[in-house]
Parts: structure tokens; C-alpha cells; sequence
């Protein structure tokens, strides 16, 4: 039975007994149904609250995620929110999911909720307007997922001054690990924010405009068109820029990298019905060569990478194995451990792509996914320190060696609080989502530092493997069963599980990602003892 009202806005609201008390979990989280809907209900460290049963980012059930410290971790891409106010509180979510009134009233357990929230589960927090009264001038370089997530995160902050975020691509922020798991996606089908949700934060987003300087002795930011920004504080966030093979026929037609929707696109309709090589074997490189080999989307694909199997340096040569042989099961093609020396053509028509043992292999297409470089070029003489590599040193609160200039995302070496602070460059679409936010907390003085654990994720023929944590490894040790693709793989330096990877384990890496996060962590005898420990934790 349920009885409806509404609020003093007009808002129509819908109380209902959804259990009995004793059905509510003693110490966690159940969902139960409500007005066609679904509310999760917390029981947690004696408290009781309901809140949205779906993750804000792709809608996972919270409550097959991690329960710990007062918040839900989504189980499938590790983003955080808090059981009392819903708020969200690490990435990649954007959005917040909602809270609702619970009570127990003789036994029976009654939620009141906004039935338009209940239809929604999710929350977007509003944006403040900007007061023209105010000078403050907050200006973010590049629309990537950290500067995306800086821009909105100054508003819901409550900053009313003048807000401008510059990027190079001609489309509003969007999700760009998208790019090589579904190739054939137009930017309007990911995009992350509308442009009214923009302009009703009065954010000016300057599209198709790049960053051509920055002279931090006047504050100003020279951009394409002429114009010069000017600004208090600024956030610099322009990402990595696809690395190419430096041999000849490195820029024949039919030779790409994806950096871009439109990237993407062309590469996944070039490929169809062609031989496609692939040369790398990362994340890119294989989400792409999965894409391409579903459905037969391309007449062969190949891979050709410089280790023994694929994924050798970050998930182990045992995981590695297992993904080749997966990926063989398909009818992919591999070559390891081989360099490419030229890629060949006949009437300056891509032909082939020749190895490094003078072997070649044919193709029509081929897709290079062998890492990035940070995109820092234009700072050359801006006093910003740049490390050897292209990339910005920045400290706990990501400020850079100049006061009030932060830099986050793939262009960042930054203080990783799990690795006792030593600097690190990680490319997480995740991380780069909490740049962002740490970087809007600390434009407005809030010295918050960056506490988010690495968490990263990849789908590969319908399978999706989680990964948390970050650090060298000297060892693997794998739970539970590799050839089923139902497995934990436990990366250990010495004694300690610095990472974990798992697949068809869930919510392992979620409960992980929490015990890394209170500085704690699990010992090699421990999992040697128990690969499937992880999806036991209780990190409450």
C-alpha cells in the first residue's frame, strides 16, 4: 500500500511499506522495489538510510558493490557514493544517485521518495550561475574527462565567478573509453553533458579552439583564435596525443590512430570486410581488435605486439595467455614478439605491414595503439617544470611548481597516496575524473588532497576484466579458475598485493579498491591460501 502527495514545489512524492524489519539486512545493504522503481536500503554502523539502487554511470546494481566507511562502491567500474546523502565521492560516475526518507513504524519499514527520482536514479547536483559582480576568472585547458569534471565541480562548489574551458575538439566533453569498445559511435551517442546543462552553469566552453601558450607572469592564455584568456586560477588538462611509428609509410592512407570519435568512426568503417592489423597490444589495441573481430566486422584481424603475449607488462604472462588464447577462439590472429619496420604499399595504397623478420603480413587497414605522449609542447616557455618526459610534476593538491596553476589527467605525475606518495603517471579515465574534482576543491582553497585508488576496466568480447590498485610486481598468484575466465589474479611486490585483476569475480576489485584506500592491504601468504578472498572482504 502506498499514499502519495506532493511537496510545497509542486513535486510529487510517494511514501510505501517496501518490508518488514526483519527483512532489512543487520549489518548491509539489500534493494527492495518501490513504485516501479528500486531503493536500496543501508543498514550501516547502526544506521539506516535508502538510497538509488543503480550506479549514476552505467547503471550497476549498488548492491553487489562494496559496503565500507560510510559509502557504496559500484562493483563493475569502482565509483563511490555516500549512504547518507548519495552523494557521489570518487569517479567515474558523474552524477550523484538519490536519497530518500525512511522510517519504521510498528515493524513495517516505509520509504518516501520523489517519484521522479525513483523513475531517474540519479541526481544532478545544480550548478551556481555566475554573479557578474564577481572578478574571479577560473580558466580549464582541455575538455577530456578531468577538465570536464573541474569546470562542473566549480559550480556545484558554489564559485560564482567567470568559468571558461578550452578544447581542441570540436565536441562537448565525452566518454571517451568508448572509443575503441564500440567503434562505430557518433559523439552525440556519448556525450557526457548537454550544452544547456553547460549554459545553465553559465560555463563558456570554447570548442574547437586549442591552447597555443601561457604566459603565467601576466596570467593569460594565448588560444588559436587570437584571443588572449585571462585568468586567476587555471587547470590544465590537455591529455595525451597518440604516439606513431617513426618507420616509413608511418602516413600512408589506411595507417591510424584513435584519439577521436571521428577516429574511431573512419577506422571502423574502413575495416569492414578488409584485413585489419593491429599493432600493439593495450587496452586500445585490443578493445579495437575485439570491436573489429565481432560479428566479423573485418574479413582477419591481426595483432602484432613487441612482448610474448598480449598485456605481458601489466597483467602478468599468465592472464596475458589466457586473453591471447581468448582472442584466438575468435579467430584473431597473433604475432609477438615483433617490431614493425615499414608498412608497405603498392600505388601508394596501404599493401602490408613489414616485421622486423622481414616477414609481411597483408593489410588494408592498420590501427597503431602504442601509447601517448603528453600533450605539454605549448608550455615550453611558460615556467610550468616539465619533466623529461612532456609530463607536469605536481603535488598532493596537483598545483604545479607555479602557485595557482594545477595540472591533472594523462599529462600529470603526480603523489600517489597508496605508493606512499611517490610520483606516478597514470592515464585512468577514473583518475582523471578525481583530477578534476581535486583540482576544483583546491582552486577554491579547500586543500584537499588526491586520495582515489586506481581503478581501471576493459571489456573483450563481452568480458569484462576489473582491475584496482597500482605498483611493480614480482609475482602473480591466481584464484579461482583462469580457463573459465572466472579468476582473481593477485599482483604482489614481496609480501604485499599491490594490484588486483579479476574477471567474472565481481565485486573483488571493488572491495579491494576500498581496503587499498584505508592504507591496508592483503599478503601474499593470505591469497596463496585463499584465491577467492577477495570477494570476501569486510572492509566496513
Amino acid at each position: 500500500m502506498s499514499t502519495e502527495s506532493k511537496t510545497s514545489s509542486g513535486e510529487d512524492l510517494v511514501e510505501a511499506v517496501i518490508c518488514r524489519e526483519e527483512e532489512l539486512p543487520k549489518d548491509g545493504m539489500k534493494a527492495f522495489e518501490m513504485e516501479g522503481g528500486k531503493v536500496l536500503v543501508v543498514h550501516h554502523k547502526g544506521h539506516l538510510s535508502a538510497i538509488g539502487s543503480k550506479c549514476s554511470h552505467y547503471g550497476a546494481p549498488l548492491e553487489k558493490g562494496a559496503l565500507c566507511n560510510g559509502r557504496v562502491r559500484c562493483p563493475w567500474h569502482g565509483a563511490c557514493f555516500n549512504v547518507t546523502t548519495g552523494d557521489i565521492e570518487d569517479f567515474p560516475g558523474l552524477d550523484s544517485i538519490p536519497k530518500y526518507g525512511i522510517k519504521i513504524v510498528n515493524g513495517e519499514v516505509k520509504v518516501s521518495a520523489s517519484k521522479a527520482m525513483l523513475a531517474a536514479d540519479k541526481r544532478t547536483k545544480v550548478l551556481t550561475k555566475r554573479d557578474p559582480d564577481n572578478p574571479s576568472n577560473f580558466v580549464v585547458i582541455g575538455g577530456g574527462a578531468a577538465g570536464a569534471s573541474c569546470v562542473e565541480r566549480l559550480r556545484q562548489e558554489g564559485f560564482s565567478g567567470r568559468v571558461v574551458m578550452i578544447t581542441q575538439e570540436p565536441h562537448l566533453p565525452y566518454d571517451r573509453p568508448k572509443l575503441s569498445k564500440a567503434m562505430d559511435l557518433t559523439p552525440d551517442r556519448i556525450t557526457l553533458r548537454s550544452h544547456q546543462y553547460y549554459k545553465s552553469g553559465d560555463i563558456e566552453v570554447l570548442l574547437g579552439v586549442s591552447a597555443e601558450g601561457v604566459n603565467t607572469e601576466e596570467k593569460v592564455v594565448s588560444i588559436s583564435s587570437g584571443e588572449k584568456v585571462p585568468y586567476e586560477k587555471l587547470f590544465i588538462a590537455t591529455g595525451g596525443k597518440p604516439r606513431r611509428l617513426g618507420c616509413p609509410g608511418n602516413d600512408l592512407p589506411g595507417v591510424y590512430v584513435v584519439r577521436t570519435p571521428e577516429d574511431a568512426n573512419t577506422v571502423a568503417a574502413a575495416a569492414i570486410g578488409k584485413h585489419a592489423v593491429i599493432v600493439g597490444t593495450s587496452f586500445i589495441g585490443m578493445e579495437a581488435a575485439a570491436y573489429l573481430a565481432s560479428n566479423n566486422r573485418a574479413a582477419s584481424v591481426t595483432i602484432i605486439g613487441n612482448t610474448s603475449v598480449p598485456f605481458e607488462r601489466s597483467l602478468g604472462p599468465t592472464v596475458g595467455k589466457r586473453i591471447q588464447e581468448m582472442f584466438e577462439e575468435q579467430g584473431v590472429k597473433f604475432i609477438n614478439s615483433a617490431g614493425v619496420t615499414e608498412f608497405a604499399s603498392e600505388n601508394d595504397k596501404l599493401s602490408g605491414v613489414v616485421l622486423d623478420t622481414e616477414e609481411t603480413i597483408t593489410a588494408d587497414v592498420v590501427l597503431m595503439g602504442v601509447g601517448v605522449m603528453p600533450n605539454t609542447e605549448f608550455l615550453e616557455t611558460s615556467g610550468i617544470t616539465r619533466d623529461e618526459r612532456g609530463y607536469i610534476p605536481v603535488n598532493e593538491f596537483l598545483e604545479s611548481n607555479i602557485p595557482g596553476v594545477f595540472c591533472g589527467g594523462d599529462i600529470a605525475s603526480f603523489p600517489l597516496q597508496m605508493e606512499d606518495g611517490a610520483s606516478v603517471t597514470i592515464g585512468h579515465w577514473q583518475l582523471a575524473l578525481g583530477h578534476g574534482r581535486t583540482a576544483a576543491l583546491n582552486m577554491l582553497g579547500h586543500n584537499a588532497p588526491l586520495t582515489s585508488v586506481p581503478f581501471f576496466w576493459t571489456v573483450l568480447f563481452g568480458k569484462s576484466l576489473r582491475y584496482t590498485g597500482h605498483g611493480r610486481y614480482d609475482d602473480v598468484v591466481i584464484g579461482g579458475d583462469l580457463r573459465s575466465l572466472a579468476f582473481i589474479a593477485y599482483y604482489c611486490q614481496g609480501d604485499r598485493v599491490v594490484a588486483l585483476a579479476s574477471l567474472g569475480k565481481d565485486p573483488a576489485a571493488a572491495k579491494y579498491a576500498e581496503m587499498l584506500e584505508q592504507g591496508n592491504f592483503l599478503t601474499k601468504e593470505q591469497v596463496i591460501g585463499d584465491g577467492d578472498i577477495a570477494c570476501k572482504l569486510n572492509c566496513s
